[in-house]
């Protein structure tokens, strides 16, 4: 039961603009005064799922169709159930699965890095495929929606050096670092209480690796509303698909197929209908090609001697006899998001938008209200409640009217979340779309936090300040590689897609034999799972918590990510979950003084950027405090050398991206 060591220890304008009218007598008459005409509520542009959820029998279900699948491959498999945030539900091992988990790029030879190369030895009473297996579900289910539904599959087509995969010289995936969120060591994600109760469910929850590129997990839907997913292991392999030209017989995603009988997604929305430049990949499994049928699997408890449910620290039964759970619907309190009430609304204590949806704490109270910055030591005007409340409101219309890339049918609104951070990474407000896909939560707040970080005075040496000589090697790699002694102090204003250039294994992204980004690894040293800087800030987090998962330790990895030094005179750092490395997220500025970021995910890339950029550009109009980064420090301004001449990017907005207007260059002089 150790982990084994290496030796690299995206219909209305301004719908919600509405005038009301009131009136009064002259001075001397006696004429009543009228009564004021009621300003009209706006109607939803946004329909909320159902309140489906998955029930204690429909897990059985899954389970005994996934069993009696795995029992006639002779393919001893380990199989996780989660609900939509993230709660598990079950996880059930059979008998003679493998023991040892091995994460690993197998289409090229990739020197050990990081997570990549990584080997967990575990036991039939501990076993690392459990993590493999949740990690898998919770994949499924965090990246799909009623309007998408992805699967692992999914995610392994667009996380890769280029997309598609193995077409050289073409861009990398669209989500390019994904897999590094919802981490086990992340200040966000709610982590699992043993001593049950309404509040052990409360969401999203972690994920014990991130988010899975490794074939075998999928979502799972009741009446077209995403309810959970479900994830296989039975190889011992956790790896991805690089190469997208042929069709895999892959025995996890079959098992998993069969589970999901009777729970499938509507395939309108699954993944290969839906074009991001190409058509996105599902599944390579035929159903024609199942060696059971579903239908006729046996009941669950008839299923005795296969195996036995198992319980898997930090995440389910711990220190109880297993049992199968239910799963809460999305939407409850007890789930942790749900629509922010009229109260709330009204009172400030998020965006007044009857659409908006908030996070709570099960409890009745909004997890992340309204608030102005903490960092008024380093920062002279800190952001206000009111400029973040200007902010958040201007990107919610953004989203309101962008046409969604990633959902179905086509004209769909974007659904996303989005974050306000100050300086210190200190969250100011989120609020999201109803029906905007979890992973989108954690990922807003990394992305916001990653863009202030990267653009403040604080980057440099809170990097040189990390125990890890090799986390503060990227300082001065950053430095030669933009010709700057200086850089990463303060001096330019990086957006996500500006880091972002600068953590690809070829830069230009995509472009073969060139050298990699300076915040990347090098190519013989990359892989999903050793992306650079992202991954070296968080190795040891996920080393620490394997441990606890299997036993091994009794403590888990503490609830903040990343080893660098904590802000002074307080407990926390400022990339407390993480960072990311892919768009949709700009500083915030205050003339030419930083005071925070905004980020957003959950759709396109594009969009993404599009409501971060515009939302900031409208709300700092509205209240005229606040801006975009002035336009003379952009990193967009920096030209690499290095790149023969090439320029980094800013941001990236959408063609016609409106469904109310025609209008184009949409950001364009802003």
């Amino acid at each position: 039961m150790t982990v084994a060591s290496r030796s690299v220890a995206a219909l209305t304008a301004l719908a919600f603009t509405l005038a009301s009218c009131g009136g009064g007598g002259s001075g001397g008459s006696s004429t009543p005064t009228p009564t004021p005409t009621p300003t009209p509520t706006p109607s939803a542009l946004y329909a909320v799922p159902a309140p489906e959820a998955l029930t204690v029998a429909d897990v059985q279900k899954v389970l005994a169709q996934a069993i009696e699948e795995a029992a006639a491959r002779n393919k001893p498999a380990v199989i996780a159930i989660v609900d939509r945030v993230g709660n598990v539900l079950a996880v059930y091992q059979m008998t003679g699965a493998p023991t040892t988990l091995t994460i690993k790029t197998t289409h090229r030879v990739v020197t050990p890095t990081d997570v990549e190369g990584l080997a967990v030895a575990g036991s039939p009473a501990a076993n690392p495929l459990a993590a493999a297996a949740i990690a898998k579900a919770i994949t499924g289910a965090y990246l799909s929606s009623s309007g998408n539904a992805f699967s692992t599959r999914t995610a392994s087509f667009i996380v890769q050096e280029h997309f598609p995969p193995g077409n050289n010289q073409l861009a990398g995936g669209p989500l390019f670092g994904v897999q590094f969120s919802q981490l086990p060591c992340s200040d966000f994600s709610r982590r699992y209480l043993p001593a049950g109760g309404s509040a052990a469910f409360i969401g999203p929850k972690r994920s014990p690796l991130g988010l899975a590129a490794d074939p075998g997990g999928f979502p799972l839907y009741k009446n077209g509303v995403v309810v959970g997913g479900i994830g296989v292991m039975s190889d011992g392999l956790y790896g991805y698909d690089p190469n997208v030209d042929d069709i895999d017989n892959d025995d996890d995603e079959y098992i998993a197929t069969a589970g999901l009988s009777g729970f499938e997604a509507p395939q309108d929305i699954r993944a290969n209908n839906i074009q991001v430049i190409v058509q996105l990949r599902y599944t390579d499994a035929d159903t024609s090609k199942l060696r059971t049928n579903p239908a006729n699997a046996r009941a669950f408890t008839a299923l005795s001697g296969t195996g036995s449910l198992v319980s898997i620290p930090g995440y389910y039964a711990q220190g109880s006899t297993p049992a199968v759970l239910a799963g809460h619907a999305y939407g409850s309190e007890a789930s942790g998001y749900r629509a922010a009430t009229a109260a709330e609304r009204g009172s400030g204590n998020t965006i007044d938008n009857v659409d908006a949806f908030i996070l709570t704490d099960g409890a009745g109270n909004n997890r992340y209200p309204l608030r102005g910055g903490t960092d008024a030591a380093e920062v002279s005007t800190p952001l206000t409640q009111t400029e973040v409340k200007a902010i958040l409101e201007e990107a919610f219309k953004i989203m309101s009217r962008a046409r969604a890339q990633i959902r179905k049918p086509l004209d769909s609104r974007a659904q996303v979340t989005m974050t306000v951070v100050d300086t210190r990474g200190v969250v100011l407000g989120m609020v999201r779309g109803p029906d905007a896909p979890i992973f989108g939560t954690d990922v807003s707040l990394q992305k916001a936090r990653t863009a202030t970080f990267f653009s403040g005075a604080h980057a440099a040496p809170d990097l040189l300040g990390d125990s890890s000589p090799d986390v503060q090697s990227f300082v001065q790699k950053v430095r030669t590689f933009l010709n700057d002694p200086s850089a990463l102090t303060g001096s330019r204003a990086f957006a996500d897609r500006s880091g972002g250039n600068l953590s690809r294994p070829f830069f230009p992204d995509g472009e073969v034999g060139r050298p990699n980004g300076p915040l990347s690894r090098p190519f013989n040293q990359w892989s999903p799972f050793s992306t650079g800087l992202q991954s070296a800030l968080i190795f040891n987090n996920l080393a620490e918590h394997l441990g606890f998962v299997l036993g091994a330790s009794p403590t888990d990895t503490r609830q903040r990510c990343t080893f660098l030094p904590d802000v002074p005179g307080t407990s926390e750092n400022r990339l407390q979950n993480g960072i990311q490395i892919f768009p949709g997220s700009v500083p915030v500025y205050r003339g030419n003084k930083l005071v925070g970021g905004i980020g957003v995910s959950g759709d396109g890339i594009d969009q993404d950027d599009m409501i971060s950029f515009l939302g900031l550009h409208y709300g700092g109009e509205r209240v005229t405090t606040v801006s975009n980064a002035p336009k003379d420090i952009r990193a967009d301004n920096i030209v690499v050398a290095v790149g023969a001449g090439v320029r980094l990017r800013y941001v990236n907005c959408p063609f016609a991206p409106f469904l109310d207007t025609s209008d184009q260059d949409v950001c364009g002089g802003k």
